[in-house]
């Protein structure tokens, strides 16, 4: 173990296992760099959003369109502004109530989606980069044994390079696979948290507008 150098045998592998160790060091790099904005993307939405609903409970909805305009992390904010939109747009109108719920609903699934951008990617490497890691120690045994037929000897000295040359592959796989993983269910479930908030905001949204009706649902 005095001499284990890693850099060493990665050196030393063979071109298809660099290959692969560089594809999973990329999938790694990009799985953090996801796993950063993902987590200040959904920190500033939760953020937004406490704020937001604390202006919008305790003040006119003029007030609170107000304070929306400074807090669009939230995907709260941007329904509540979407909707202000279309009241803007037309104020002397009645709007059915029916297409201010599909406005909304629609504005729901948009948010929905771009906070849900970036999940694809990181259940893709949690899932695959261990068995590119196989791919590659498959192939770095299968190495080491023509090895050893070239050499003719099977002793401890011959075979321990090249396995552990192998084996990182699957070492930084999972290298690449467990965080991909772990933060894939943090924030898929941060997520379902937020579409709960969604939910009822919309309806509560919904029901207030229906009770000020067209003249004092102007902003």
């Amino acid at each position: 173990m005095g001499g284990f150098d890693i850099f060493a045998l990665v050196w030393g592998a063979s071109l298809l296992v660099k290959l692969v160790l560089v594809v999973l060091v990329l999938l790694s790099a990009i799985s953090w760099a996801i796993i950063v904005y993902k987590y200040r993307e959904l920190s500033g939405a939760d953020e937004d959003s406490e704020a937001f609903l604390e202006v919008y409970h305790e003040k006119p909805l003029d007030l609170a369109y107000q304070a929306a305009r400074d807090l669009d992390r939230s995907p709260l904010v941007m329904i509540f502004l979407a909707t202000c939109a279309d009241l803007k747009a037309d104020p002397s109108r009645d709007i059915e109530q029916r297409r201010i719920v599909k406005r909304m609903s629609w504005m729901a699934a948009t948010e929905a989606h771009r906070l849900e951008r970036g999940l694809a990617f990181l259940a893709t490497t949690g899932n695959s980069a261990p068995f590119i890691g196989l791919f590659g120690t498959v192939i770095g045994i299968i190495q080491a044994f023509q090895g050893i037929a070239a050499a003719g000897s099977a002793s401890l000295a011959v075979v321990a390079p090249g396995i552990a040359e192998a084996l990182i592959a699957t070492a930084v796989g999972l290298v690449a696979a467990i965080p991909a993983s772990i933060f894939f269910n943090v924030f898929a479930a941060r997520i379902d948290e937020i579409r709960a908030a969604i939910e009822l905001f919309q309806e509560e949204f919904a029901e207030d507008l229906a009770r000020l009706g067209p003249g004092g649902a102007r902003v």
